[in-house]
């Protein structure tokens, strides 16, 4: 019986731990390229803080220097698998991204993941 109690303390703890250590892994920098419909694709980085504020850097690819910055406070859904950039024209700048291991995946204007032979460019990777 006091071996049972152990082993369901200890499973506690080890659940209890990792949970808090999932709250904040997904805090970072987030990186890759995504297509565009009139340029080579968009260098897309997104910094999220643990304070729920993000950081959104585009640069469009065969357009010069210049890089776009955007900056503001997002929200989780209900089982904090998506958020969505708030403070954004939706119809200038995708706002919902599927939060995944060591990923962000940017969701079209309906929240819907894009399928097909593009899918995978819609996918930012966690900087180290």
């Amino acid at each position: 019986m006091k071996r049972t109690i152990l082993i369901l303390s200890i499973a506690c703890l080890f659940f209890g731990l990792s949970s808090c250590k999932s709250e904040y892994g997904w805090a970072g920098t987030y990186s890759g390229i995504v297509p565009c419909a009139d340029c080579a694709g968009i260098e897309t980085s997104i910094i999220l803080n643990t304070d729920n504020t993000y950081q959104l850097i585009l640069k469009y690819q065969d357009r010069g220097e210049d890089q776009f910055q955007e900056s503001g406070t997002f929200k989780w859904n209900e089982n904090k698998s998506l958020i969505t950039l708030e403070n954004l024209d939706e119809l200038q700048y995708p706002t919902m991204y599927k939060l995944g291991k060591g990923s962000l995946t940017q969701l079209d204007l309906n929240g819907k993941e894009v399928i097909g032979d593009l899918a995978q460019n819609y996918v930012l990777t966690k900087v180290q």
